[in-house]
């Protein structure tokens, strides 16, 4: 379920903070986050996020088809292998 269009995007005011900064700046450093649930902006585009996925920080560069989504979709928390029986068929 999508949040209401009367409270507008959620960003976390730390990482807005960064971001604020990084386009003052004009700088192309990576920005780290740990912040998934954080919703991408237009002002984000062009920027590039290190998002933690429980483990490691995965870089995340934004371009303009992301806005409107998590920073947490585009580091995913689970590896997959494949299923274990196509591997026994072989």
């Amino acid at each position: 379920m999508s949040r209401s269009v009367k409270k507008g995007p959620f960003i976390d005011d730390h990482l807005l903070k960064k971001v604020d900064q990084a386009i003052e700046s004009g700088s192309r450093k990576v920005i780290k986050t740990w912040s998934r649930r954080s919703d991408i902006s237009p002002e984000m585009v062009g920027l590039t996020f290190a998002v933690h996925n429980g483990r490691k920080f995965i870089p995340v560069f934004v371009s303009e088809n992301m806005v409107g989504h998590k920073l947490g979709e585009f580091s995913h928390t689970r590896t997959y292998y494949g299923h274990t029986s196509d591997r026994k068929s072989k």
